[in-house]
């Protein structure tokens, strides 16, 4: 390995803020020792790909079936809301949520 990054117990803190991690001070500290390793490593994982290699997302081909979008009878807007607890102005009614109006 090369030699570690300097990496700071505020930079792992200003990370976690980023990423709204709320961390203890003491994995903070934690963290802040062991994060170059970390990175490290994820350095040589991206070395071992040469240039010849194509980058994919999957390991096996992903391929999506689609069937034809076509119209077919459904139901009506009242027919959907008429099992419903409540509706409001032609929208199943839920309730409130976060003390939102």
């Amino acid at each position: 390995m090369s030699e570690p990054l300097g990496i700071s117990r505020a930079d792992v803190a200003h990370l976690a803020g980023l990423a709204r991690i709320d961390l203890s001070d003491a994995e903070l500290d934690h963290l802040a020792t062991e994060l170059p390793s970390i990175l490290e490593y994820v350095a040589a994982v991206q070395q071992a790909a040469g240039d010849d290699v194509e980058a994919m997302s999957h390991p096996v081909p992903v391929n999506n079936v689609f069937r034809e979008d076509v119209v077919r009878p459904s139901l009506t807007q009242d027919e959907a809301l008429a099992m419903a607890p409540a509706s409001d102005q032609g929208r199943f009614g839920v309730p409130k949520i976060l003390g939102e109006e």
